[in-house]
């Protein structure tokens, strides 16, 4: 009887543990999934879209498509940036220059972050302003990733790092900035 019971109760246990997961699936890293800017206002831009294929290791690769509507052309230090405008800051993507491995695990989504580089300004500022860099850091959530901003000086991608295959914004690397500071205050993925 003292055997029935602890059965009884082991079981229960399990299906009270699994009972919460039912009914959704959990976020993967594969598939096409969408990124949008979440900005100060509360509304969400449309960025385009993410490719994740999942490799055997529990990596994924993936592939990103900006949706190029909500950007509008500038030409900036001598270079077409694309750029998003704001009521008071123009936010410019910056795409990450150099060969790198496009890969990202759970909890590794440097690859990623580097692909999403940005930095801003204000309208009438003349040229690029590189050290106003922003990388959007990514944390995981129900149903994606999010990306919190984080203050960069872009300048450090100007010339290519020694090593391709390590992501150069390191921690290290990357100040915090107080999340209302930014038009764009976060970078989702769902």
């Amino acid at each position: 009887m003292h055997y029935i019971s602890r059965a009884i109760l082991f079981t229960a246990s399990v299906v009270l543990l699994i009972l919460p997961g039912l009914g959704h699936a959990a976020w993967e890293l594969s598939g096409t999934k969408s990124i949008f800017a979440t900005t100060a206002d509360g509304e969400r831009i449309n960025l385009g879209a993410v490719l994740f294929t999942a490799g055997p290791d529990g990596s994924s690769t993936f592939r990103i498509s900006l949706d190029l509507a909500p950007f509008t052309d500038h030409f900036l230090s001598m270079r077409e940036f694309k750029c998003i405008e704001g009521r008071s800051e123009l936010t410019c993507h910056v795409p990450y220059p150099y060969d790198n491995p496009t890969t990202v695990k759970p909890g590794n989504y440097a690859w990623l972050e580097h692909s999403l580089l940005f930095f801003y300004k204000r309208p009438s500022d003349f040229g690029a302003k590189l050290w106003n860099g922003v990388y959007f850091e990514f944390r995981e959530t129900d149903s994606g990733l999010i990306g919190e901003p984080k203050a960069i000086d872009l300048n450090l991608i100007s010339a290519p790092p020694n090593d391709l295959a390590t992501p150069p914004f390191r921690p290290a690397l990357r100040d915090d900035m107080p999340s209302e500071a930014r038009w764009i205050r976060s970078i989702g993925i769902e």
